[in-house]
């Protein structure tokens, strides 16, 4: 059975912020997935600032890690900065977990 949008966020939730030690997802940095007929796994995210150095090993790493799951030919990471990350974003576990009253 291919892999669909809730595998990959899975996969992705493996995923930490070298910075913060906490994975993507609940951070709140992926802001949609989708998963197409033809294998083509495409994750829409940001980074904590546009300035954000590790870019780049993230994106590796959902690389890496997504073109595991049964059925993905292709993974597309696309970053926006609209809206900007801000720690509202995080889920409840994970602002609880890194002391944050947002």
């Amino acid at each position: 059975m291919p892999a669909t949008a809730d595998d990959v966020r899975e996969v992705l939730k493996t995923i930490n912020d070298p910075e913060i030690n906490y994975n993507i997802v609940d951070l709140g940095l992926v802001y949609n997935i989708e998963v197409d007929d033809q294998g083509s796994a495409h994750v829409l995210m940001t980074l904590t600032t546009p300035a954000c150095p590790i870019g780049p090993m993230i994106m590796e790493q959902i690389n890496e890690n997504v073109s595991l799951l049964p059925g993905i030919k292709e993974v597309d990471i696309e970053f926006t900065f609209s809206p900007l990350w801000n720690p509202g974003m995080m889920t409840d576990d994970a602002k609880e977990d890194l002391g944050i009253d947002y």
